[in-house]
Parts: C-alpha cells; sequence; structure tokens
C-alpha cells in the first residue's frame, strides 16, 4: 500500500464527512442565525433559547437527510471493500 494510495483514501473520507454532515451543520447555522436576529430585535438576552430550536431543527434534518447520509457512508464502505486486495497488493 503507497503512501498516495492512503492519502486519496483519507482525502475521500475526508470530503464524505463535510458532504455528509454539511446538511446538519448548515441547518443548525440558519436556525441559530434566525433565532440570534429574532434575540436582537426583542432585546431578548437568554443564552439557553437557541438550544430546544436547534436540537429539535438537527433532528428533523437527521431524520429527513438520514437515508441520503447512510447510503453515502455505506456506499464509500463498500467500495473499500471490494478494492481490499487491490490496496494489499501495491
Amino acid at each position: 500500500m503507497t503512501v498516495d494510495l492512503v492519502m486519496d483514501i483519507a482525502r475521500e473520507a475526508l470530503f464524505l464527512i463535510i458532504k455528509v454532515s454539511l446538511p446538519v451543520l448548515l441547518v443548525s447555522l440558519c436556525v441559530g442565525l434566525v433565532i440570534s436576529i429574532f434575540q436582537t430585535v426583542t432585546s431578548i438576552q437568554e443564552q439557553t433559547l437557541t438550544f430546544v430550536p436547534k436540537i429539535i431543527c438537527v433532528f428533523l434534518s437527521l431524520v429527513l437527510f438520514g437515508n441520503w447520509m447512510m447510503t453515502a457512508m455505506v456506499e464509500f464502505m463498500k467500495s473499500l471493500w471490494t478494492n481490499f486486495s487491490i490496496y494489499m497488493n501495491q
């Protein structure tokens, strides 16, 4: 197994991590931004106000995108396992 091959696998894995986590992180970011703007407009300075809506929205985004996320990760693992003999011969 060469260094280039290891770097390619690591690059693919990191790209997959970013791709899979992006929808949930964007939902969390948008909800936090909307609640922050709401707090600024209404002058409510409660620190814990963002937690419950963020948790609910992140849970809903996991329900919505979970199938796609799991499919992407399973496909990556399948490609690793099917090419295992190629990796060992190099």
